[in-house]
């Protein structure tokens, strides 16, 4: 059984953040992965607009994975997709994410060795996801106004952290997931 298992534990820092943006919602009837569109490698100042380094799920396939997706199925699934980390969902809500860090650093052995289960085949993305409540996250309306620097500077700020999720609020109430900061990414384009 998983930490976040418990009703509305997804919902514990705002009303609704789990849901996918409309956009997205369209990508989230399956397991499979699919490749988003080209990542940014275009060259970015730091006073350029935070969003230049986002990948905005308004326009790009965000990449799922349930919780009860073998860790080593979800490493081969950001392998195909091009990506580093997967938004976890259980139905429609997105409950955790889960990065190539995860899976390949050392959760999936400290799981091992904190529960009853003995192979390494048998680790579910649930088991060593960061849950929805642990995963940094911005406002939109704050990335909006920020620059690529402010972001920079969140990341340098947290060294551990290599993500940060952008949370929107809905029109019709409630939060969605709108987009991903992904620490690589913006190196990549700083330096470009």
């Amino acid at each position: 059984m998983f930490d976040s298992e418990s009703e509305g534990a997804e919902h514990a820092l705002l009303a609704r953040p789990g849901d996918l943006h409309p956009a997205a919602r369209a990508f989230a009837t399956s397991d499979a992965p699919r490749r988003p569109a080209p990542p940014h490698t275009h060259q970015v100042a730091p006073t350029d607009p935070a969003a230049l380094v986002m990948t905005d799920f308004a326009a790009q396939t965000p990449v799922l994975v349930t919780a009860e997706r073998p860790i080593d199925d979800a490493l081969r699934d950001m392998m195909v997709a091009g990506v580093r980390a997967l938004l976890v969902t259980r139905g429609e809500k997105v409950i955790g994410l889960i990065t190539s860090y995860d899976i390949q650093g050392e959760r999936p052995l400290q799981f091992l060795n904190s529960s009853s289960f003995t192979r390494h085949d048998e680790i579910q993305v649930g088991h060593v996801m960061t849950p929805w409540e642990q995963v940094p996250m911005l406002e939109w309306n704050m990335v909006r106004t920020a620059s690529v620097a402010d972001i920079a500077e969140r990341f340098r700020a947290h060294r551990a952290m290599t993500h940060i999720v952008v949370l929107e609020r809905a029109a019709q109430g409630g939060t969605v997931v709108r987009g991903l900061f992904s620490r690589t990414q913006l190196e990549r384009q700083l330096d470009a």
